[in-house]
């Protein structure tokens, strides 16, 4: 399988934590040629996700376009009405994380919102993790997952320290060989190659992306519910023209939309997870 040098941006890339107190636009662009961009959902009902996004998560809610947007530190949520195939689960991206300094607060709005708080799974026994109410009565937690409609499933990692209320951590890829697609990334994007736990990951500003190992066959992400993740990227251009000159097969390839001050492009990665790159949403 082809692997994408990008030894470029590599060289631009610091890993940069968490700082600021109300940041809510993808202001880590501003320092850095390509970070983490969005997430896009399709959504039975762009209402119901609101009441988690904006009313239980604290983002702000904007439109762009035709897409419902909720705004997050370093991270945009994009929400298309449109009814999803299935949930995130059983896809080649997992979850998305979130960072937020009181785990306890955070779950007991979850729940008096009605949305569920899910069951360990696929963790390794010896993480804590919060698995049930009782266990948020006990204290006994690190990390939680809750889900959103439509199957969206979120990891929610407290960080004590943190003085914003939520912030973008990490997003979380499965992968049959996942050292071989997180290498794949790191390659494409910049990143840069570590572990956390029994996780490969590649680093970029402000996000993780950890790469979960699967012993099932897992769909695209296309038409899910989490139906893909993107890149906000400097000079999008020669980013796109590079990629095409190592092989890369777009789906809708380099495109300027002047109204809305946005250049994009997608492809799809080599294992079925959905990508869009983005040159001008550091200004939402």
């Amino acid at each position: 399988m082809k692997t994408i040098s990008v030894a470029l941006c590599s060289a631009m890339l610091v890993s940069v934590g968490a700082s600021g107190v109300a940041r809510a636009q993808l202001d880590m662009a501003a320092e850095h040629s390509v970070v983490y961009g969005h997430h896009h959902l399709n959504v039975s009902s762009v209402t119901e996700h609101q009441r988690l996004w904006v009313e239980v998560l604290g983002g702000t809610p904007m439109s762009f376009g035709p897409n419902a947007v909720v705004k997050f530190p370093n991270v945009l949520v994009f929400m298309r009405e449109q009814a999803p195939t299935g949930g995130s689960k059983g896809t080649t991206v997992n979850h998305i994380g979130f960072s937020v300094p009181n785990l306890r607060a955070t779950l007991d709005r979850v729940a008096a919102a009605g949305f569920p708080v899910v069951t360990r799974e696929e963790l390794p026994a010896s993480m804590p993790v919060m698995n049930d109410m009782a266990h948020i009565a006990a204290g006994d937690f690190s990390i939680a997952f809750i889900m959103a409609p439509d199957g969206v499933k979120i990891e929610l990692v407290e960080d004590r320290s943190q003085q914003l209320s939520i912030d973008l951590h990490h997003v979380h890829l499965a992968a049959q060989a996942p050292e071989e697609v997180r290498d794949w990334y790191v390659a494409t994007f910049g990143a840069s190659a570590g572990r956390s736990g029994n996780f490969h990951t590649a680093e970029l500003p402000g996000v993780t992306l950890s790469f979960l190992p699967s012993a099932e066959p897992l769909a695209g992400t296309q038409g899910r519910s989490l139906d893909h993740i993107g890149f906000e990227i400097d000079s999008l251009k020669a980013f796109t023209d590079m990629l095409a000159s190592q092989d890369v097969v777009f789906d809708r390839p380099y495109t300027e939309i002047p109204d809305r001050g946005l250049a994009l492009a997608y492809f799809t990665d080599p294992w079925g997870t959905y990508i869009e790159l983005t040159e001008g949403l550091d200004g939402l």
